[in-house]
């Protein structure tokens, strides 16, 4: 389309400089010839008073070498038979004897090629004796094409100039239209791609601006609804894998019989379907930024431990796990959504669940540090063999159970505020999961910020039916 605009411009341009320009060097050239016949007859004027006094080749001849064509060897007098005197030529004569014929005949003055170039100027005067003579001036081609050809150069470069100024201005014009458009298009491509992260600057005329306006508009709702999707498919149904360890540790007190083995096997059956969701959703799921709640979105930190340590403390009790909890007596604001940092938290006290022996102890630690609040979460069960391995996404461990999503989750939570996880070991002796959580702004709330919390208080006296 850039091109398009400025082969048009281009040919516009190019008419109109020839339109105008061809018929003013016309005129040009037609006004330096029509100077220089102009001056030769006022030349050929200069002889006439002395033809209407006397005819003599004597005084003719000075009165013609006094003039300035006459001296310049440019003027000729031809004056005819009268009575009984003979013919007359003073000068050096160009023109020849039949175009002299011919002036003298038609009574007016014409002009006549000459054989070795340039024009003659032939003007008729009329004698006392009642006869014409002619005079003749040599006007050379220098004279009938003077400042011609400086004139067509002139038209030429500012033919040139018109051409490359208007090439020049429907370039930047062009550029302004399909640069924005090029943007939109790749903005687009991008997000069929599945880069939903691509925007398009709102610029360019005020068309492409709404156009770009509203494909951010259409592009941010595809990411909050695949967020919300993605959330549904693999957050939610990891959530569900807490009441199914509840189930699995309460089938264990049924003892043994046809029912007792269905229901072990039901609710076996039950996980993994869970985590072949978990992973389906997981593998499905396009690299995409997170979506933020806005300004303002977050939660307590000190009081979704406490509510989550809650449900989980009735587990740890029927387990004989000992549970310490420190740095939740004050109120601690960090920047994600309730719902988000509940699903970390029983993503990491799961895995506690789902990976220590009974009876191993774990504690829950909240550190503020200013710019940064410090979850920590530790356990003295066997530990992690390959950290690194375990922060990756998906990456199960080949542990039974393990979707490798958990740890996915809190990651996401952590880094939406430029925070980070990492694995050690822990001072009990197993595993340690930092969370730092950045207090600096850099976002707004983690993923699927600002949806309404899901979560409820577990009932100690009620936990088969306790939800987190």
């Amino acid at each position: 389309m850039r091109w398009a605009l400025v082969k048009v411009c281009l040919a516009v341009t190019a008419m109109v400089v020839v339109a105008f320009a061809v018929p003013l060097g016309l005129v040009v050239q037609e006004m330096a010839s029509d100077r220089a016949f102009s001056n030769a007859e006022r030349q050929a004027a200069t002889i006439g008073p002395t033809l209407s006094i006397t005819t003599d080749p004597l005084q003719l001849r000075k009165a013609v070498e006094s003039t300035q064509m006459g001296a310049a060897r440019r003027m000729a007098v031809h004056v005819p038979a009268i009575g009984d005197s003979a013919r007359v030529s003073i000068g050096e004569g160009r023109a020849g004897e039949r175009a002299v014929a011919e002036t003298r005949r038609m009574g007016r003055a014409t002009t006549a090629k000459v054989s070795g170039g340039g024009s003659a100027l032939l003007q008729p005067i009329a004698l006392g004796s009642g006869d014409i003579a002619v005079v003749e001036i040599f006007v050379p081609e220098s004279e009938v094409s003077n400042g011609v050809a400086t004139a067509w150069l002139v038209l030429a470069g500012v033919g040139i100039a018109l051409i490359v100024g208007s090439v020049a201005v429907a370039d930047r014009l062009g550029a302004r239209l399909v640069r924005p458009a090029e943007r939109l298009a790749d903005a687009a491509h991008q997000l069929g791609e599945g880069r939903l992260g691509a925007r398009v600057p709102e610029a360019g005329p005020k068309e492409l601006r709404s156009a770009a306006l509203a494909f951010n508009a259409m592009a941010d709702q595809v990411v909050e609804l695949l967020a919300n999707e993605r959330e549904l498919a693999a957050d939610l149904s990891h959530r569900l894998r807490t009441p199914l360890t509840v189930l699995r540790l309460n089938t264990a007190s049924l003892g043994d019989g046809p029912a007792a083995e269905q229901t072990r096997a039901a609710v076996e059956q039950l996980e993994r379907e869970v985590d072949t969701i978990i992973r389906t959703a997981r593998e499905q799921r396009p690299a995409t930024g997170l979506v933020g709640a806005g300004a303002g979105a977050g939660c307590d930190a000190s009081e979704v431990i406490r509510d989550r340590m809650d449900f989980w403390s009735a587990l740890a009790e029927d387990e004989g796990r000992e549970v310490r909890l420190a740095g939740v007596d004050r109120t601690v604001r960090i920047p994600v959504a309730r719902p988000e940092l509940a699903a970390a938290l029983d993503a990491m006290l799961g895995n506690v669940f789902r990976h220590t022996p009974e009876g191993t102890p774990f504690a829950v630690d909240v550190h503020d540090a200013g710019d940064a609040v410090i979850v920590l979460v530790s356990d003295a069960g066997p530990g992690i063999s390959d950290p690194d391995a375990a922060l990756r996404r998906g990456n199960d461990g080949g542990r039974d159970g393990s979707t490798g999503l958990g740890l996915d989750i809190v990651r996401r939570v952590a880094e939406s505020t430029g925070g980070d996880v990492r694995l050690g070991r822990s001072v009990l002796g197993g595993t340690e999961v930092r969370v730092w959580i950045g207090l600096d702004g850099r976002s707004s709330g983690g993923p699927g910020a600002g949806r309404p919390g899901r979560g409820r208080r577990g009932n100690r006296r009620n936990r088969g039916r306790a939800t987190p």
